[in-house]
């Protein structure tokens, strides 16, 4: 929803920024010592493309060159002055877009380089569970090689640890002392 309204506005700006120039083209004519900067700035202008076209074409290169006349200085610098704004423009909002993109992508990396630690880090805590549980099996089939068949079925008592202390259904009951038995109690003996 952003990405179309954004280069919806930078389109704007690029064709509002067009009769901006123009304005500034027909300023540019009317403030006497705004002229005089821009017919200088003209002039210089006017030197440097007719030398540089006459050397690529091939002809003489220290002929005096003939400056312009003063209102087509003006005419020239305000051309040039308005194309430069609509450069100027076009251009900021080139490198607005390709910052605004770079820190799309940067977001998107980050986002891409946490979810690789997560699942760096999910794979090293699976790997600590496996060896606990490798540890486990390896105490289980100690447990039951040393009791024997009886000793699979009392997998619950086995905790770390457990291999060292035998199973509570394995300890034997203590021996009470043997009591008197009530007449109740004991049995009757038939003749």
């Amino acid at each position: 929803m952003v990405l179309p309204l954004l280069k919806l506005g930078t389109l704007a700006l690029r064709t509002v920024s067009k009769p901006i120039a123009n304005r500034l083209k027909q300023q540019a004519g009317k403030h006497a010592k705004f002229r005089q900067f821009i017919v200088g700035i003209a002039q210089a202008n006017h030197r440097l493309t007719t030398t540089v076209q006459r050397r690529i074409y091939g002809h003489a290169t220290d002929v005096e060159i003939r400056p312009l006349n003063e209102e087509k200085a003006v005419q020239a610098a305000a051309d040039l002055f308005g194309e430069l704004f609509i450069f100027a423009v076009a251009g900021a909002a080139v490198i607005f877009e390709w910052q605004r993109s770079s820190r799309s992508e940067a977001r998107k990396e980050e986002a891409r380089r946490q979810e690789l630690e997560a699942m760096r880090q999910r794979e090293e805590d699976l790997s600590k569970e496996i060896e606990l549980l490798k540890f486990k099996l390896a105490e289980l089939e100690k447990l039951s090689q040393s009791r024997g068949l009886s000793g699979l079925f009392h997998f619950r008592s086995l905790q770390p640890g457990a291999a060292e202390q035998p199973p509570k259904a394995f300890e034997q009951p203590a021996k009470a002392p043997k009591q008197p038995a009530t007449a109740a109690e004991q049995p009757t003996k038939a003749a």
